[in-house]
């Protein structure tokens, strides 16, 4: 024990006053303490300079032979710390992991007997290591003492942390802040929240609006960005449990916007079916407003339901709506097709026709067959009506009309071939009422002037076969009016009908009888006795009486006369005649002398009449005021010739 130590270790006597550094045996590699295998302590400390604070410096203990043990030299920065005796920093004091007994560790040289503690010092292992500085000595080798209150340190950067608060945020209710418990930021998320709900709610077919949607996005994008930035560092003082469970919670959180988002596109989705099938319906009220109009009236209410019908299956064929307009179709076709099902064939005409031109402005697709059925229907009543309107002059539209837009549209169908024989069937029918009496002749000869006409501009060369025989029966039925007429004493009109027929048929066999019909409905204008009867339509044969007809008037005079035979005569006026005057406040009528000068001096016309009873008459054709239209009876017989003067009387 008489050799001299050279590790370097401070004796009791050593120490510095006021020092608590504990005592124990000094290690062989120059002051720093070794505990068990693995253990390392605290790196030492730089010695503090001499006089450093104003502390005295210690002076090194001396030796066992009383010379003092010079200072280890300061070992460099680049040598790591060697281990320190006790437990390491972080780590609870207690007993740590050594070699295995027996054992020492690799490389080292067998640690000395450790010494007894030092009374009322710490037990063996506790302490600082060597070169620590005891209490008192200072904060490092030449360091400033710290001044104002002290700064808390800022955590350890924790991006699962930073992240989960972002998505927290992300949920809408700004969940992130109330783990940060930044109360102002979960308001304001709240608040926008809110207000958002306030302008998506109820739910639109347009869908929120872009400028609300846009921010609110902005926002959320924001909070989460700010709440990861706050989360970053912030210490959350969430046990380990719910640590674990944070990220799995915001991940499940986030369902409650993109559940949201999916309940108002549901939402939104059903406000669009809602919509369509408002729009059906709206579609649907309208078809059912224009039932029983008059198709003019009706058909641009039926246009603009069509519309409707046409966008929802064309443009949302997969909606309900869309689905439903199918459906809707044949109720339409069914509803404009009904004057036809009802047999007012002239009414189902232009309905028919619009139905089925509906291809030229709708998808075929949407129609399918249903324009091609209406090609039977559109026939039938084209021919239908056409065939009502023969003969009818106030039939609407003509007969014409009708049957060439039928030859036109399907001239090879069998209404077609119809025509002809309907054609026919109609002028024998009319032909046979001219034999009935009343004014059923007028009235059908009215009917054959009309089936005339339309049967000359049908397209139809067979049907316009039938125009010549419509001609002759009009020339019969004209004829058979004016003798209705007649017998029916209306003579102005028996009068009328007959010049004409006269006129429009000079070739006829009848025309010299119409004329006398004619001049004997005239004459019975003013004498109905003259029209008891017909005139004959032959003239009787026989002798004749010769009559001489003189004119003692200054006026041309027209004489009708009718019995046996019918006709009428022109006198001229006599140039050196007057008018003879009669008063009616006399009172006896004088006599009047006509006809007493010579004979050359009269205008005369002779006139072979056969014996029978004859009505006269004579008919000024001046201009003058007192017109005479006066009327006679005169019979003739056989043997006797005669003579009749004409003259004209004034009152004044």
């Amino acid at each position: 024990m008489g050799a001299e130590p050279n590790d370097g270790r401070d004796g009791p006597a050593d120490r510095p006053t006021g020092s608590n550094a504990p005592a124990g045996d000094g290690a062989p590699d120059g002051g720093r303490t070794t505990g068990p295998a693995g253990a390392q302590g605290p790196p030492p400390a730089d010695p503090p300079a001499p006089g450093c604070l104003g502390l005295p410096v210690p002076t090194p203990p001396p030796t066992a032979a009383g010379r003092p043990t010079p200072p280890n030299p300061p070992e460099p920065p680049a040598q790591p710390p060697a281990p320190g005796f006790g437990p390491p920093p972080g780590q609870p004091p207690g007993p740590t992991p050594g070699p295995t007994p027996g054992e020492a560790p690799a490389g080292s040289l067998p640690p000395p007997p450790a010494a007894p503690p030092a009374p009322g010092g710490p037990p063996p292992g506790y302490g600082h290591g060597y070169g620590a500085p005891p209490p008192g000595y200072g904060h490092g080798y030449g360091a400033p003492p710290p001044t104002g209150p002290p700064v808390a340190p800022r955590g350890e950067a924790n991006r699962a942390q930073a992240a989960v608060v972002g998505l927290l945020n992300l949920s809408c209710l700004g969940l992130g802040y109330l783990l940060l418990r930044h109360w102002v930021g979960a308001v304001l998320c709240w608040i926008a929240t809110a207000a958002f709900l306030v302008v998506a709610l109820p739910a639109d077919v347009d869908g929120v609006p872009a400028g609300p949607l846009i921010g609110y996005g902005l926002f959320l994008l924001l909070a989460a960005a700010d709440g990861a930035r706050r989360g970053l560092r912030a210490d959350l003082r969430l046990k380990d449990a719910h640590r674990r469970l944070a990220l799995p919670l915001a991940l499940v959180l986030l369902a409650v916007p993109a559940g949201g988002s999916l309940a108002y596109g549901s939402a939104r989705e059903e406000a669009r079916e809602q919509a369509l099938l408002d729009r059906l319906d709206g579609a649907d009220r309208l078809v059912a407003s224009a039932e029983g109009l008059p198709f003019d009236k009706a058909q641009p209410i039926y246009r603009k339901a069509l519309a409707t019908y046409r966008d929802l299956g064309t443009e949302h064929t997969g909606s309900r709506a869309g689905k439903l307009v199918p459906d809707r179709l044949d109720a339409y076709y069914e509803q404009v097709s009904a004057p036809y099902e009802r047999e007012a064939y002239c009414d189902a005409v232009a309905p028919l026709t619009y139905l089925r031109e509906l291809p030229r402005t709708v998808d075929r697709d949407l129609l399918g067959t249903r324009p091609d059925k209406t090609d039977e229907p559109l026939a039938h009543s084209l021919y239908e009506c056409g065939v009502a309107a023969l003969g009818l002059g106030t039939a609407q539209p003509a007969a014409e009309k009708s049957l060439n837009a039928l030859y036109d549209t399907f001239p090879e169908s069998a209404h077609a071939g119809k025509v002809e024989p309907a054609v026919r069937a109609a002028l024998g029918t009319r032909t046979a009422a001219l034999k009935g009496g009343g004014t059923a002749p007028c009235e059908t000869v009215g009917e054959l002037r009309v089936l005339r006409a339309s049967l000359g501009v049908l397209r139809d060369s067979a049907a316009r076969g039938v125009a010549k025989d419509a001609g002759a029966a009009v020339q019969k039925g004209d004829f058979a009016c004016g003798t209705a007429q007649f017998r029916n004493k209306d003579f102005a009109e028996a009068g009328e009908t007959m010049t004409r027929y006269a006129a429009d048929y000079p070739r006829s066999r009848q025309a010299a009888h119409a004329r006398s019909i004619a001049i004997a409905a005239e004459i019975a204008e003013e004498e109905p006795a003259a029209g008891r009867k017909l005139p004959p339509a032959e003239e009787p044969g026989g002798s004749r009486m010769v009559m001489v007809v003189s004119n003692d008037g200054p006026d041309p005079v027209e004489l009708l006369y009718t019995g046996p035979v019918s006709g009428r005569a022109d006198l001229k006026a006599c140039a050196d005649c007057t008018t003879y005057k009669e008063s009616p406040f006399l009172g006896s009528k004088k006599k009047i002398k006509a006809c007493k000068g010579p004979s050359s001096k009269y205008p005369k016309t002779t006139l072979l009449l056969p014996a029978g009873d004859y009505h006269f008459l004579q008919k000024t054709s001046s201009t003058s005021v007192l017109r005479d239209t006066k009327s006679s009876k005169q019979k003739i017989e056989s043997g006797y010739s005669y003579t009749f003067c004409l003259y004209t009387t004034s009152l004044f």
